[in-house]
């Protein structure tokens, strides 16, 4: 065990900017703005410190890190209800169907059609690892993260969380779906847009958009071919989102066309499926115990990693080494669940 997960903090303002340079656009959670990132800090750490009883506005910003080194290797975060400070966009994508007696033919075509559906759920987004670090479970490691943490604070989020997924975008950085669509109505490059997108939100998309109907076949046909498809480099991020049960029901974002994912909170398969239990016992080694993802702490003190435990007459064992890493002594309680 080399790395664990844990709540920003304001310290880690440079290591996040040099990850948010390596995102190659179209990453609205992690912008290449030094402002930007120091206002999210902020939230993210006022967030953990507030005393709720329920989700108003906040955001939750975790982070990987090298647990001997301290090296930063990717964020996740998490949105307890969004909707809350502006309306929550989306296109809902649905097909009509129309007949012609005359011509003995029926036509069914798609429209988008400008939607706040959404309000009020959770989100988690933000999902970034270093593009050295993909491999050995890190990615994984991260996004469940977000799942421990809001098996362990349920009160703080809504029933419904969902997650966006970046859009397609050519190999020169282009987005079909955008150029289609978006940049017809504010005369914006995509990565003109992209940037402003980042720090401000999509909310002047929203605002110019028309508000009507759009047919999808008067669009182009690479805007077409575009709507639902994620990012090449979101496809890990997708495969992940349906085996912890989330799903595509044809919402996808205003911005870049790209799917909306979501999933009831009790039924993600992390939230569901973990465990609490306390410390018992102390293993010399990790030698015969299994492999588990796990997580302790409440709000700023929390912290997950992949480790071992195994059961035993009053609670969970733990490798000694392990414990001392991660702060846990006898009787502190630990979530965990299968990798």
């Amino acid at each position: 065990m080399t790395w664990h997960v844990r709540p920003a903090r304001g310290s880690d303002l440079d290591a996040l900017l040099d990850l948010a340079r390596l995102t190659g656009g179209g990453f609205t959670n992690l912008p290449p703005d030094r402002a930007a990132l120091a206002a999210r800090l902020a939230r993210s750490e006022a967030s953990f410190a507030a005393d709720l009883a329920g989700p108003v506005d906040e955001m939750y910003l975790l982070i990987l890190e090298q647990t001997s080194t301290g090296r930063i290797g990717g964020t996740a975060a998490l949105f307890s209800r969004v909707g809350a400070e502006w309306p929550f966009y989306s296109y809902k994508v649905s097909t009509v169907s129309q007949t012609s007696r005359a011509l003995a033919r029926t036509f069914s075509m798609r429209l988008l059609n400008l939607c706040t559906d959404h309000d009020g759920v959770s989100e988690v987004g933000g999902l970034f690892l270093h593009p050295d670090l993909r491999t050995g479970g890190l990615g994984r490691l991260l996004a469940r993260s977000r799942y421990l943490f809001i098996a362990g604070h349920r009160a703080r989020f809504a029933d419904t969380v969902l997650a966006e997924l970046r859009g397609f975008l050519t190999a020169d950085g282009d987005s079909p779906f955008w150029d289609g669509l978006g940049r017809r109505f504010f005369g914006m490059e995509f990565r003109d847009a992209d940037v402003f997108n980042s720090v401000h939100g999509n909310q002047f998309i929203a605002d110019l958009m028309p508000k009507s109907p759009v047919y999808v076949s008067l669009l182009s046909e690479a805007a077409q071919a575009v709507i639902g498809r994620p990012h090449d480099r979101g496809v890990p991020a997708h495969k992940m989102l349906l085996a912890e049960g989330f799903r595509y029901d044809n919402y996808v974002d205003i911005f870049d066309g790209g799917p909306t994912m979501t999933c009831p909170t009790d039924a993600m398969r992390t939230v569901a499926a973990s465990r609490v239990a306390p410390v018992a016992e102390f293993a010399d080694g990790a030698g015969g115990v299994p492999r588990a993802l796990l997580a302790a702490g409440r709000l700023g003190d929390f912290r997950s990693w992949i480790g071992h435990a195994d059961w035993c007459a009053d609670g969970l064992v733990l490798p000694a080494g392990e414990a001392e890493l991660m702060r846990l002594g006898q009787g502190d309680e630990v979530r965990h669940v299968g990798i």
